[in-house]
């Protein structure tokens, strides 16, 4: 079964064993967190291959997740899917209303803003997402063509500092300060 990459999305990590029985910590990217158990057709990345997985049990711990891997009933053997990701494919992702983006969408775009002539700067592209509580943050990161090669933290707040996205030309444009 030859698997692409690029068509996959990860959701989240396997980051420690758990017991003695097979288990493992899991650490999720969705939101909630048990929302991760709900999708099917789980894929596992071991040795930089991608190769499927069913979970025979999941359940909360403390304030995380724990599962076992079906087929999985050694500590030994569950120690080799730590640090692995976990994904699903692209096309078991809910369709999002119109002006909503999943946060691997926005991952690589280049992020515009208006100088004080009018002049569009670009200051980087969006290396990744930060979860605050308060609200979700862009980490935007130099790229060839940025105006300096400073990292900025720029809150994901549409309507406040997001000005538009468009993701066929790969850009977001935002009102921010550049020297900032």
């Amino acid at each position: 079964m030859t698997i692409d990459p690029n068509e996959l999305v990860v959701i989240g990590k396997f980051t420690t064993v758990y017991g003695v029985k097979g288990w493992v910590k899991v650490h999720s990217y969705t939101d909630p967190m048990e929302n991760l158990f709900s999708y099917a057709g789980f894929l596992v990345e071991r040795n930089g291959n991608w190769s499927p997985v069913v979970f025979a049990e999941n359940k909360r711990h403390g304030k995380g997740l724990v599962a076992r891997i079906a087929g999985v009933d050694d500590r030994d053997i569950a120690a080799t899917y730590t640090a692995c990701n976990i994904a699903i494919s692209l096309s078991a992702l809910p369709s999002l209303e119109e002006d909503e983006f999943y946060w691997h969408q926005l991952e690589g775009l280049k992020v515009l803003t208006t100088g004080v002539d009018g002049e569009s700067l670009l200051l980087g592209v969006i290396s990744h997402m930060l979860e605050t509580g308060a609200n979700d943050v862009m980490v935007v990161r130099k790229c060839p063509g940025s105006i300096d090669k400073q990292e900025r933290l720029i809150p994901y707040l549409p309507d406040q500092f997001i000005e538009h996205i468009d993701l066929e030309a790969g850009e977001v444009r935002v009102d921010w300060d550049p020297e900032f």
